[in-house]
């Protein structure tokens, strides 16, 4: 089975425009294989090299004091470009994200983002035409919990885009599936194709003295026969 492996991303910023001065305080990454978190993650927080207003401050909550010592934008831009790859990434309002991603990676003069996108805004628009799309709407919507989310914050916020977006293509009938393949997957693994059936049978090469022997044999033995629990097992799952 191939493995599908998206990124879903989100950052947190200074302000709404990198053309202004603008720049990324936070990053935060969740991996996506065949639609299934694994669990895997990238999460930084940046130093943006410049103060930090009052109206971004109150939505993500970070401030110029704790931001000082963190590293800037170009010293994880590689470790960001390695966990990303040349995946799809999956972004609630892409524009946002993408500008402000690009615009820091041109500045330490490294190339922009070629990586498809999949907006989950448009996304959401075109499967709920009319309604909220923004994030905590959609988690309403979906039933998914999201009390943990006082403030903004990239990693979480990724967490639970990735809830939103499995519902958005299909939910948990899609979750089943996959997870129906994965098992297939591995329980095929390693194993040869099945055996090819004769068109005529073998004749038996027992005797009917040799098979009553066999079965007085077994009876001796009672229940250290393990392959008999099997047997039983099998026979009231058929039943069930």
């Amino acid at each position: 089975m191939s493995h599908l492996r998206e990124i879903v991303l989100d950052t947190e910023t200074t302000g709404l425009s990198a053309a202004n001065g603008d720049r990324l305080v936070e990053i935060g990454c969740v991996e996506l294989i065949n639609h299934v978190p694994t669990g895997r993650h990238y999460h930084v927080y940046i130093n943006p090299e410049r103060d930090m207003p009052e109206e971004a401050f109150r939505v993500h909550g970070l401030s110029e004091d704790f931001l000082r010592d963190k590293p800037k934008f170009a010293e994880v831009a590689q470790a960001f470009a390695d966990f990303i790859g040349d995946d799809t990434l999956i972004i609630h309002n892409a524009p946002f994200d993408m500008g402000f991603l690009n615009a820091e990676l041109e500045w330490t003069g490294r190339p922009r983002l070629t990586n498809d996108v999949i907006d989950t805004v448009m996304l959401a628009r075109k499967i709920h035409p009319g309604a909220r799309v923004s994030l905590d709407a959609l988690c309403k919507h979906y039933g998914i919990d999201n009390s943990r989310r006082t403030l903004h914050g990239a990693l979480l916020d990724s967490e639970i885009l990735a809830e939103v977006y499995l519902e958005l293509i299909g939910g948990r009938q899609v979750a089943l599936a996959l997870s129906a393949e994965a098992d297939v997957s591995i329980r095929g693994a390693g194993t040869r194709p099945p055996a090819r059936q004769r068109p005529t049978p073998l004749p038996a090469r027992l005797t009917a003295q040799e098979k009553l022997a066999h079965a007085g044999f077994i009876a001796q033995m009672g229940e250290s026969a393990v392959w008999l629990k099997y047997e039983t097992l099998e026979i009231e799952v058929e039943q069930g």
